[in-house]
Order: C-alpha cells, then structure tokens, then sequence
C-alpha cells in the first residue's frame, strides 16, 4: 500500500464486483495471446494460412511427427518467463516511470506479472 498509494479509506470504495470481473476477463485475454507464444504448433498453423483442411499433405505429415512436441507444463513457463520478461515487465516499467513510481513497485508489480505468465503459460501449453 506504501508503494501504490493507497490508503484503507480510499480502498474501500472500491466495487469490487468490477474488479474482479474485469481481472476475470483481462486474464482470458492475456491466456488467449499466451497460447499462440507457447503452443509451437500454432506457427505451423500459421505457415498454412490458419485452415488445416486446406494444408498440403507435408503439414499432416509434419503434424503427425510433431504435433505434441513440446507441449509441457515447464516448457510453457519458460515462455511464459519471457512474455512476462520481455513484455509485462517493460510496460510497467515505461508506466511507473511517468507516474513517478518507487522502483520497488515496478519490481513488484513487473514480477508479479512474470509469474503469473509463467502459470498461465504452463498451464495453457500443458492442457490446450
């Protein structure tokens, strides 16, 4: 709370029905990129135009050697690590720079979004 600001009083008017809808629904959009990061298969898909029906004979085959490759729960943290590395933590720290925050908070804040993409990646590669 020393950090952000926050007080006890300004902390409760805070509709928390929307805050957590909204978390809800950050999160599927967040885990909905993540899984085009750490499911490989998806850049095969990609090279074929997104319509496997309309792939040449080579993406079946290809699909057929590869289609599980890589599909752990460590190997999508390990992308999930650097999602929220590469990405998550640079766009709270550009913000916290021009709100003048402590870089105690943009350490916070940054990790904890690293491993939250690390969990959700791991989950996502593991069980899609």
């Amino acid at each position: 709370m020393r950090e952000t600001g926050i007080t006890p009083e300004s902390g409760k008017g805070m509709n928390m029905a929307l805050v957590f809808g909204m978390s809800v629904f950050y999160a599927f959009l967040i885990a909905f990129t993540l899984q085009m990061m750490v499911i490989h298969q998806f850049g095969a898909l990609g090279m074929v135009g997104g319509d496997p029906t309309l792939a040449k004979p080579s993406y079946a085959a290809f699909m057929a050697d590869y289609g599980t490759a890589y599909r752990t729960f460590k190997h999508g943290m390990l992308h999930g690590f650097f999602a929220g590395l590469l990405f998550a933590l640079p766009v709270i720290g550009t913000g916290a720079l021009y709100e003048r925050r402590s870089w105690k908070y943009t350490l916070v804040a940054g990790g904890f979004w690293v491993v939250c993409c690390m969990i959700m990646g791991g989950i996502v590669c593991a069980w899609v």
